[in-house]
């Protein structure tokens, strides 16, 4: 069974999946969809049409507009903010109406792959993907895509090193940078990784 807090708001037509608990002052809105096993804290927004994987960690006060696909295993931390337009208007040209709110052909595709974690306090430009067990550190604004376990910092966003998939460093640009192919083994889990300057190739797989 799922667990939800008298207080959450869950529109028409959201499905969300067994074990899933969704907190105090939440708000799903109508077509949502959450996998199972998932946390969804306090005062979150999640809005039409958002896909979110199982065991997906959303902690409070994080707003998820429409056009977010989250896969399987992500972390978003506290205060988090996605966007879904490039040329935001309230109104009008000649502010005589209120632009609609659905999502029309402005609105653009953002993709959290799985393992992903977003860091507190982060803003995510539209129409990115952020790769396989990324890790986007605390306050960060992604403007661009970024690759899979890579460690990306700073405001605007900036590739900072490679990360396992139990979310270790693995090698920091600042430390050394990487002349020719590589070999790291996490010093935290033994997984065992090939690094280059711009990718990391698994070679071995969690037990």
């Amino acid at each position: 069974m799922s667990l939800i807090h008298p207080t959450a708001i869950i529109e028409e037509d959201v499905r969300i999946g067994r074990g899933t608990a969704i907190w105090d002052n939440v708000h799903i809105r109508c077509g949502a969809s959450l996998g199972e096993e998932c946390i969804v804290g306090e005062k979150t927004y999640i809005a039409s049409g958002v896909q979110v994987g199982n065991r997906v960690k959303i902690n409070a006060l994080v707003y998820i507009c429409a056009g977010v696909t989250i896969e399987d295993g992500v972390m978003i931390s506290a205060g988090t903010l996605f966007t879904n337009d490039r040329f935001p208007r309230a109104a009008s040209t000649d502010l005589k109406r209120l632009r609609p709110s659905e999502p029309d052909e402005n609105t653009l595709p953002t993709v959290v792959r799985s393992g992903a974690t977003i860091g507190a306090g982060c803003t995510i430009a539209c129409g990115i993907e952020i790769g396989r067990f990324a890790m986007v550190g605390m306050g960060s604004v992604v403007t661009k895509a970024i690759p899979e376990f890579h460690l990306v910092l700073g405001h605007p966003a900036r590739p900072a090193g490679f990360v396992c998939r139990c979310g270790h460093v693995l090698l920091r640009f600042e430390d050394a940078r990487l002349q020719e192919d590589g070999h790291s083994v996490c010093s935290s889990c033994g997984l065992a990784y090939a690094l280059s300057a711009g990718a990391v190739t698994e070679l071995s797989a969690p037990a």
